[in-house]
């Protein structure tokens, strides 16, 4: 059986490849992920987005607890910035959770600089476009299984 990533995206993110092509380009998140599926053969990549706040928690909820998952993609959008409920559903889940943003936050508007949700995330990858997706799989892929 393949290791199992799951990938969440938070609000807005189904826009991008339309929405601030400076920011974000020009290629879609969806069409990115279906290429990094076929990429990466040896790993299942499921992928679920939400605009809103309370299904992003129940998707960690429901997941977060199941021992086939070796990790979880996270890439909160703008409720990294302000939302401790997702911080503690992080918090209270077994599976490691790995924080992804597309663009450099730190080299945008100051209210981005700060993450209420990597204090409880396994790491942090930001800055390195879409491919940041790929990077953080890629760091999932190395983790050890608790014994």
């Amino acid at each position: 059986m393949k290791p199992e990533i799951l990938i969440i995206n938070g609000p807005n993110l189904n826009l991008v490849g339309r929405r601030e092509p400076g920011i974000y380009g020009s290629r879609s998140l969806d069409e990115y992920l279906d290429e990094l599926a076929r990429l990466m053969p040896e790993v299942k990549l499921t992928r679920l987005q939400s605009n809103h706040e309370g299904d992003i928690i129940d998707m960690l909820h429901e997941n977060g607890f199941d021992s086939n998952l070796k990790g979880i993609v996270l890439n909160a959008g703008a409720y990294t910035h302000t939302s401790l409920a997702i911080a503690d559903a992080i918090a209270a889940i077994n599976v490691p959770v790995v924080e992804v943003h597309i663009s450099n936050v730190h080299a945008r508007e100051e209210i981005r600089h700060h993450s209420m949700i990597s204090p409880v995330c396994r790491g942090v990858i930001a800055g390195f476009g879409l491919d940041s997706y790929r990077l953080a799989v890629e760091a999932i892929k190395q983790f050890q299984s608790p014994e």
